[in-house]
C-alpha cells in the first residue's frame, strides 16, 4: 500500500489513514545509537529510567531532548535522529505511517476538519513535539499494543481507530500546551481537575491524583492551591457537594444512597458536609427545591 505522507505533513488535505508499521518494548542499557532515518513517524514513550533523543533538523545543530519516566516524543522519522541512554531506560516505541484510506475509517483530512487540535498538530512546522508525565497516553499506547498483538496479520480497522484516537489525544495535549504557553502548572492543574470530575464517586487521596499526573504530591498541592485558591481535597469536597445538590434536586435517589454516589462514606458525614456547604441538611434542601419547583410550575 503506498505511503501518503509523514508527520507533520499537511495530511488534512489527503485521503489517508494512520497505520502502525512497527512496535516494540525495549530496555536499553548504556546505549549510544548512531543517527538514522526511516520512512515513518515515531512515538517514543519512556516507561522507566532516563534517556535523550538527538535530532538533526535540516541546516540546524543537533537538538537534544531529555526524557524521563512518563515523557514521550513524537517525531518525523525522516529527520536524522538517535537515542542516547547513559544508564538504563525502558521504552515503548510505536512507528506509524499514513496510507491510502480503505473501508469505513475516516481519513485524516476528515478528522482534522472536525478536530481543530489535530489540524494544528499536523500544521506544526517542527519535526518533533515533546510531552512529559501523561498517564492516559501510556494507557492508550498499551491498549493499542494489546490490540495489535491480538489482531496479528488480520483485521486492521481497530488498530487504525485506536491509533487515530491516540493522535487526537496527543494533538489535544499539544493544543493545551500551546494555549498555556510555558505555563505547564496550569496544564497539570487542568488534568487534576479532569481526574477529580471522572473519579469523584471513589475514595480519592492526594497521592492518587499526584500519581495520575506523575508529580510529587507536595509540588502538586502547591501549584493547585496557587491556581484555584483551594487545596485538592477542598476542591473535591465542593464538587461532591454540587453533585449532591444536583442529585437531590433532579432525582429520587435516597439520601443514604447519594452518599455512595458522590464517594462519601456515610450519610452522617454527607449530612454534616452538605449543611456546612449550603446551610441546609440534604432532606431540607430536597424539600425546599421541590416546593420551589411546584411554585415555578404554578406560575407558568
Amino acid at each position: 500500500m503506498p505511503s501518503c505522507g509523514l508527520f507533520p505533513g499537511k495530511l488534512m488535505f489527503l485521503d489517508c489513514c494512520p497505520e502502525v508499521s512497527a512496535y516494540y518494548f525495549k530496555e536499553w542499557n548504556g546505549f549510544d545509537m548512531a543517527f538514522h532515518t526511516h520512512d515513518s513517524s515515531e512515538i517514543m514513550y519512556v516507561i522507566d529510567g532516563k534517556c535523550s533523543v538527538g535530532l538533526l533538523p535540516s541546516g540546524e545543530d543537533e537538538a537534544v531532548v531529555r526524557l524521563a519516566k512518563g515523557g514521550f516524543i513524537l517525531l518525523d522519522g525522516t529527520v536524522p535522529h538517535r537515542l542516547l541512554v547513559p544508564d538504563s531506560c525502558r521504552m515503548l516505541n510505536i512507528e506509524f505511517r499514513f496510507v491510502e484510506r480503505e473501508g469505513v475509517l475516516p481519513s485524516m483530512r476528515e478528522l482534522a476538519r472536525r478536530e481543530i487540535a489535530l489540524e494544528a498538530l499536523f500544521r506544526n512546522p517542527a519535526p518533533f513535539v515533546v510531552f512529559r508525565e501523561f498517564h492516559d497516553v501510556h494507557q492508550l499506547l498499551k491498549s493499542l499494543v494489546i490490540e495489535l498483538d491480538a489482531a496479528g496479520t488480520g483485521l486492521k480497522l481497530m488498530p487504525q481507530l485506536m491509533l487515530a484516537q491516540l493522535l487526537i489525544r496527543v494533538a489535544r495535549l499539544h493544543q493545551e500546551f500551546a494555549e498555556a504557553g510555558l505555563d505547564a502548572p496550569s496544564t497539570y492543574v487542568r488534568q487534576c481537575i479532569e481526574f477529580l470530575y471522572q473519579n469523584y464517586d471513589r475514595g480519592i487521596q492526594v497521592k492518587d491524583v499526584a500519581e495520575h499526573v506523575r508529580l510529587h504530591p507536595g509540588y502538586l498541592q502547591r501549584i493547585f492551591k496557587q491556581k484555584t485558591g483551594l487545596s485538592i481535597m477542598e476542591y473535591l469536597k465542593d464538587y461532591r457537594m454540587d453533585k449532591t445538590a444536583m442529585l437531590l434536586r433532579q432525582t429520587e435517589i435516597p439520601v443514604a444512597d447519594i452518599a455512595d454516589y458522590v464517594g462519601i462514606g456515610s450519610r452522617q458525614y454527607l449530612h454534616m458536609l452538605f449543611k456546612k456547604h449550603t446551610g441546609r441538611t440534604p432532606v431540607e434542601y430536597r424539600k425546599a427545591s421541590r416546593i420551589s419547583g411546584y411554585l415555578d410550575e404554578g406560575e407558568k
